[in-house]
């Protein structure tokens, strides 16, 4: 939509709003799809969404049936799936902020079919219903019967202020070319507000968030580790490869480390390969191809690709502060297996790897272990189990 029309967009109430688009989508001939459905003859039926970042709603679900007494289903906006991810359900946006009907049939589809539902980025599952309010949508489902439970991503609970706190490199330090730190600020404590007052279970997918939500229980990305898993040899090459694959150059870090890393590549040191947005489904054998790859410098925290990484024996090197490695030891009971480096180093770093590569490799072949105790499912479905389901 252009800003213009955007602008003027907003303006129109809500409930023409909501006629407008309803008779649009009836001359283009657009149907609301009916409800996902979960297995009624599980005791627990859960429902999850509507974001599915990196695929981690579809992941949950998985986990969650594994227990033999759930059932799951992860729903997404379409607009919030261009990586295409799988999802148990897709629906388009403009629907479920504006189809009254798609809105009826979710609330009465909730409370006869499922028992839990679990709220992602504070993104309402109800759409645009009671102006996408999330308190009434959660006391409306909690009315009907439905335990009700948020999960933290990342942007939508991470505060830039305490971000700017806990590492130098942080992403809000520059960056108006990306978002303006204070409206990710304004947005970001007005969700932790919403959480404090609704006093749910709360859940974070990685261990830096527990910084701004504290009473939260790390859950934890879920990956297949047999999908990464390859048997290449590592660090045999005369020049190692080094990938750097970032899907937010801004966020990742980017040009903060790819001076050093050309430079050691032209030296003849190192093969260094910088890939822009490869599709997810030929990552496996950018990866198997790799020897060492540069994740991310500026966040301080590890997510999907890092465990990506690691399932597959590769030498992950990326900035994770001091409290997310307490964190995850902890719940893992080994040290996480990604090597400390920050822009400042990251060039020292690559040579020691090439020096002392025996070491790195011991570093490397952790990996797929430490995937196996915090992020293959199992952990993440004894944490919802513990502190959702069975409560």
């Amino acid at each position: 939509m252009h800003p213009a029309i955007e602008r003027i967009w907003k303006l129109v109430p809500k409930p023409a709003q909501d006629f407008i688009a309803a008779a649009v989508d009836r001359v283009n001939g657009v149907v609301p799809p009916p409800p996902p459905q979960p297995d009624l003859t599980r005791r627990h039926r859960v429902l999850i969404g509507p974001v599915n970042y990196a695929g981690q709603g579809y992941r949950w679900s998985r986990a969650i049936e594994e227990t033999g007494d759930a059932s799951a289903r992860n729903f997404v906006h379409a607009e919030n799936n261009v990586l295409q991810y799988p999802a148990d359900y897709v629906v388009p946006w403009r629907t479920s902020e504006h189809s009254r009907a798609w809105q009826r049939a979710m609330v009465s589809t909730i409370a006869d079919d499922y028992t839990h539902v679990l709220i992602e980025a504070c993104v309402p599952v109800l759409g645009g219903m009671f102006d996408g309010d999330l308190r009434r949508q959660v006391a409306l489902m909690q009315r009907n019967g439905a335990q009700v439970g948020i999960i933290g991503h990342g942007t939508d609970v991470r505060l830039p202020s305490t971000h700017l706190l806990s590492t130098p490199w942080s992403h809000f330090v520059d960056s108006d070319e990306w978002v303006a730190a204070e409206r990710v600020e304004a947005v970001v404590a007005e969700n932790l507000r919403v959480i404090g007052e609704l006093g749910l279970p709360t859940f974070v997918s990685t261990a830096g968030l527990l910084i701004d939500l504290p009473e939260a229980h790390f859950l934890g990305v879920v990956i297949e580790p047999e999908k990464w898993a390859n048997t290449a040899p590592l660090l045999q090459r005369d020049r190692p490869r080094v990938v750097h694959a970032p899907t937010h150059p801004h966020v990742k870090g980017t040009p903060l480390i790819v001076p050093a890393a050309q430079k050691l590549h032209d030296e003849g040191l190192i093969e260094f390969v910088q890939l822009d947005r490869t599709p997810n489904e030929e990552m496996a054998a950018v990866l198997a191809s790799a020897d060492i790859v540069l994740d991310q410098f500026r966040v301080g925290d590890y997510g999907v690709a890092a465990c990506e990484t690691m399932a597959a024996g590769r030498l992950v090197l990326a900035h994770v502060t001091d409290q997310v490695r307490a964190e995850v030891e902890r719940h893992a009971s080994m040290p996480l297996p990604v090597v400390e480096a920050t822009p400042d180093n990251v060039e020292t770093v690559l040579r020691d790897i090439v020096a002392r590569r025996e070491h790195y490799r011991a570093i490397a072949a952790s990996g797929p272990e430490f995937v196996r105790r915090l992020h293959d499912g199992a952990f993440s479905r004894e944490v919802l189990m513990k502190h959702f389901l069975t409560v």
